[in-house]
């Protein structure tokens, strides 16, 4: 074996463990990290008003929106008030969804040529006036009667 071989190979062993021990990151001890997290006003549960608008235009898509819903809903989107859009969503467009409902099924009503059973189940929707009623007949009441 030659020596100009061994001598390098000897050196990088002896070296190696006084270069790599005497880096900083094993020299200085570790600082603590500190996260700052900026103060939330709201909680994260509650949607920012990009949220809501996204939610306002999503019923505007529905085919189903008709003319109180749509009226509401753009106007809510002009003036651009997060909470007036919160109050919305949570009671008016049930509200607003249910005057409409109400227009469909006089609509229905007004035809002559329905049957008695679609009627008297469309006046008996009527009589509970209840959103959710009105709901149910106009998806899937008026379906079933026939």
């Amino acid at each position: 074996m030659r020596l100009h071989r061994v001598t390098p190979g000897i050196a990088a062993g002896v070296l190696a463990p006084a270069l790599l021990l005497a880096t900083p990151s094993f020299a200085a001890t570790a600082a603590p990290t500190v996260v700052t997290v900026p103060a939330v006003s709201s909680s994260a549960d509650e949607p920012d008003a990009d949220d809501l608008r996204v939610a306002i235009v999503r019923i505007l898509a529905d085919p189903d929106s008709g003319r109180r819903v749509t009226r509401e809903a753009n106007a809510l989107l002009d003036a651009n008030d997060p909470v007036a859009m919160r109050a919305w969503l949570d009671t008016g467009y049930r509200l607003a969804q249910a005057e409409d409902d109400r227009v469909a099924i006089a609509r229905i009503l007004a035809d002559p040529s329905i049957s008695p059973t679609l009627r008297a189940a469309a006046n008996a929707a009527l009589d509970d006036n209840t959103p959710e009623t009105l709901r149910h007949f106009l998806e899937v009441g008026r379906y079933q009667v026939a």
